[in-house]
């Protein structure tokens, strides 16, 4: 990724520092503004055309195929120094993981529909708007926090793979080679 190594090339020491030692959550978060954009735009797809009335079974759909994006983004860059587990188990609980984050991300939508059916008495614009804002406002932050927390502990729980064995073409890397390494520069 040149353009991200530019730019933290190009950080004050003190940001740059920074940046590097929290760089998986940048990374998860960039991931997630990627994966964002693609759900947006499948959802509102959905919306739009085939699911008009059924946006919940939508925000489901989406999420999904965002879910599987993000297991690659996750997997080949944002968590890439993590191991620990072999790759089935591992996207077995990335998958049941974030399958609990599409449904906390649905959560407010769905309680807006069906508890207090907000979507009867709104206009289109007011409907575009509501969907969201809980749909994508506040369901993926409750997601992401649930999500960055699981994925961490649970589907990629160890950060001990260094060197030769995180993937390093170099057996013996400095500090400034890993931590190169650790954004994905490398």
């Amino acid at each position: 990724m040149p353009f991200i190594d530019e730019l933290v090339a190009r950080l004050p020491e003190p940001v740059r520092r920074l940046a590097m030692r929290h760089h998986e959550l940048i990374k998860f978060a960039l991931v997630g503004g990627t994966t964002f954009v693609f759900d947006l735009v499948i959802f509102y797809l959905l919306t739009f055309t085939v699911l008009e009335e059924k946006p919940v079974v939508a925000r489901i759909i989406s999420g999904t195929l965002a879910t599987i994006l993000s297991y690659v983004l996750n997997r080949e860059w944002a968590f890439k120094n993590r191991g620990g587990r072999e790759r089935h188990h591992e996207a077995l609980l990335f998958f049941v993981i974030s399958g609990v984050g599409v449904i906390l991300a649905a959560a407010p939508l769905w309680l807006a529909n069906n508890v207090f059916d907000l979507r009867s008495n709104v206009t289109v614009t007011e409907l575009v708007i509501l969907d969201f804002v809980l749909g994508f406002i506040i369901g993926n932050l409750l997601q992401m926090a649930f999500r960055f927390w699981a994925l961490r502990k649970f589907a990629f729980p160890e950060e001990t793979l260094r060197g030769g064995d995180a993937g390093s073409t170099d057996l013996h890397a400095d500090v400034d080679e890993l931590n190169d390494e650790e954004l994905g520069h490398a």
